[in-house]
């Protein structure tokens, strides 16, 4: 596995954004919610939860300390998502193993790093 580059003091911006199928409009509103998790061997570490904007873009914002936590420091993440809809499951994405941070990141001044974890089509 590689070793993770990131600085352990960087705050790490995940997002992603949900569409519902057939209807093409963002998945949006109270009535949502999504929490990210970091699949781990033992346990999946949490990392936060957020609900759509009117875009359908959920936002992550944690320290990079918290992907160190797992039994392997040295791991890559795997993250994968939850869509809660009025407290039920409504969609499970799967993990996506090893995401390698250093080639998808974006740095904004003032944020840190910014993990764009892509489109998601969901049954609304």
């Amino acid at each position: 596995m590689e070793k993770m580059q990131l600085n352990k003091e960087m705050n790490i911006q995940v997002r992603a954004r949900f569409i519902a199928k057939g209807a093409d409009a963002p998945i949006e509103g109270a009535a949502y919610k999504v929490l990210l998790f970091d699949r781990d061997f033992f346990d999946d570490q949490p990392l936060g939860t957020s609900h759509p904007d009117a875009n359908g873009v959920v936002h992550f914002l944690f320290s990079a300390a918290l992907l160190h936590k797992g039994f392997l420091d040295d791991a890559l993440p795997d993250f994968f998502f939850v869509l809660y809809k009025h407290g039920d499951i409504l969609f499970k994405s799967q993990v996506m193993h090893n995401v390698y941070i250093d080639a998808i990141e974006q740095y904004r001044s003032g944020i840190g790093e910014i993990i764009d974890l892509g489109t998601f089509l969901v049954e609304g």
